[in-house]
Order: structure tokens, then C-alpha cells, then sequence
């Protein structure tokens, strides 16, 4: 199948999915990403008119990947018109040729004078459009070293190299806030293969820690090359946690511990009662009067294998 009509039969579902309203675009993005895929030229932009159903698709959807996506490539396809002469140009010259021919021997003369002026002032025009295009930077929708062009993996792109720059600009000597960020991000998508939300809440959870003011080590040590790429992308939060903050979870555990051990040696052991939570017969047990004395005294048992606490009269 050649390229035009790999083209023309996406046009053909995304024009049904136009009709419907905005209705049953679920696989409006598939497509999408499919048209980035294509090699698709001015002449087939003409044919097609693929642009403009891409453009009605962007109006009606109500997706904002859908709508991110739509725009990026009706960005990309309006370059090839910036390289070309516009309609008006090219009409003015036709029927400027026309009327040369229809015209008589007397006004012959007067028309070539008058064309002659007017493809001057044309080309006085286009050298102050050359001049123009070349003194402007030419405007891109992703940086010209990216390896993808999904708008979501670009936003996590910016996100992330935003992070890296918290403190100011990167030292010299080190790579870029875009390349580290671009490194980064490709090391997340290389595990989950799309952009769903496990995806975001990993890229989400990166950032808020590149950014934390009182963690600046995990900063410092992945822009200096401390630490890889591939190894920050899969690195819970209790190994990205400041040393202050693993300081704390240490004490908290060790408090834990004291405290389990306390209880087994005020209370006593037992196996005749059983844990409903892990099933074990490892328990220890202490008796309480939380009630009259009339009354029999109220059980409480802590099972020694998971810490699973209840009581019972």
C-alpha cells in the first residue's frame, strides 16, 4: 500500500469520527500518531487534504492529547507551505499572461511595460520575505534533537528539565537540563512503552523530588553522573527521600521495635490463640479488669509475626 492511500484511508475515519460530532474518537489518536509515522509531502497534503480534516478533528474533540497532537501536525505540514508562492502570486502571473495574449498589438506594448513593473516590485518582495525569514528564527513545536514528537512525552520533557534548573543553570562541563531531561524521561517510557498514568505518576513523582528544596543531593548527583538515568527512573521514594528524612524512618522503626519487644515481654506467649490476619499461632497475650469487677477481664493478644493487634472478652 502506497503512502497516498495509507492516507487517504485514515482521512476516511477520521472524516467519520468528525461527522459523528466529536463521538467515537477512541482511536483517533492511533491514527494520529500513524500520519507522524508517514512521509507525506506537499503534493499529497494537495491531493488529500488531510490537513483540513486533522484541523475539523481538532475543533470537535474534546481529548486534550487528541487536540495537542492535531496541532503539532498541522505546525510540522504548514512549513511546506512557507517554502512555497502563495495562490495570489501565481494567479496574478496567469492572468497577467492572458490578458497579454488577448490584448491588442496597440496595448501590447503598455501591458509588458506594466508586467515588467509589477514582476519587479514581485521580486523586490520576495527578496525582502528572504531577508525577513532568514533574519527571524524559524519556529519549531519540539527542540530539533528530540527523538519523539508525542506532545505528552514532551511536556514530561519540559517538566523534568524545569526540575533540574531549580537551582539555577546547569554547571559547565555537565550536559543540558533538556538533555538530562530527555535521557530521563527516555529511561521512564523504555519500561511502560506508552504514556499511561502509571507512566505520568512516575514522571510525577521524579520531578517532585528533583524540585524538593531539602533534597538537593539527588539533584546534585544525577546532573554530575552520580547516578544513572536508568537507576533514578526506578528508584522508590524511600531511595530518593533526603538523608534527613531516611534518618527519620530509621528512628521510627527502631521506635517500633522497642516497642514490640516491650509488649512481648509484659505479655505472655501463647499458641492456642490464632491470628485472623496471617494465620499464625505465634501470639502473646495480656489480661485487663476493663470493667467491673464483677465482670471477666478483657483480652488483648498481639500476633508476633505480623503485629496484628485485637481483643477479645
Amino acid at each position: 500500500m502506497t503512502v497516498e492511500e495509507e492516507v487517504i484511508k485514515i482521512q476516511k475515519k477520521l472524516g467519520k469520527m468528525v461527522n459523528e460530532d466529536g463521538t467515537g474518537q477512541e482511536q483517533a489518536l492511533d491514527l494520529l500518531k500513524e500520519l507522524q509515522t508517514l512521509d507525506i509531502d506537499l503534493d499529497l497534503l494537495t491531493k488529500t487534504r488531510i490537513g483540513m480534516t486533522v484541523n475539523e478533528l481538532r475543533k470537535c474533540s474534546k481529548d486534550d492529547e487528541v487536540i495537542s497532537l492535531s496541532k503539532t501536525l498541522i505546525k510540522n505540514w504548514k512549513r511546506f507551505l512557507a517554502s512555497t508562492p502563495t495562490s495570489k502570486d501565481t494567479s496574478s502571473k496567469d492572468s497577467s499572461k492572458s490578458s497579454s495574449k488577448t490584448s491588442s498589438s496597440s496595448s501590447a506594448k503598455k501591458s509588458d511595460n506594466s508586467n515588467s513593473n509589477s514582476n519587479s516590485a514581485n521580486n523586490k518582495k520576495d527578496d525582502y520575505r528572504d531577508k525577513d525569514s532568514k533574519n527571524k528564527p524559524q519556529q519549531t513545536s519540539f527542540p530539533a534533537s528530540s527523538s519523539t514528537t508525542d506532545a505528552v512525552r514532551l511536556k514530561c520533557r519540559e517538566m523534568l528539565a524545569n526540575a533540574l534548573k531549580t537551582d539555577g543553570e546547569i554547571p559547565e562541563g555537565c550536559a543540558t537540563a533538556d538533555e538530562l531531561a530527555e535521557e530521563l524521561e527516555e529511561a521512564i517510557y523504555s519500561e511502560f512503552k506508552n504514556t499511561d498514568n502509571r507512566y505520568k505518576n512516575r514522571v510525577r513523582s521524579r520531578v517532585a523530588n528533583l524540585k524538593d528544596p531539602k533534597n538537593p543531593s539527588l539533584r546534585n548527583n544525577y546532573i554530575h553522573g552520580a547516578l544513572a538515568a536508568s537507576k533514578l527512573a526506578k528508584m522508590t521514594a524511600e531511595e530518593m527521600a533526603s538523608d534527613e528524612m531516611k534518618h527519620l524512618r530509621e528512628k521510627f522503626v527502631q521506635e517500633a521495635i522497642n516497642d514490640a519487644q516491650l509488649a512481648t515481654v509484659q505479655g505472655t506467649k501463647t499458641d492456642l490463640l490464632k491470628c485472623g490476619k496471617c494465620k499464625k499461632r505465634n501470639c502473646t497475650y495480656n489480661q485487663l479488669q476493663t470493667r467491673s469487677s464483677d465482670e471477666p477481664m478483657t483480652t488483648f493478644v498481639m500476633c508476633n509475626e505480623c503485629g496484628n493487634r485485637w481483643k477479645f472478652c
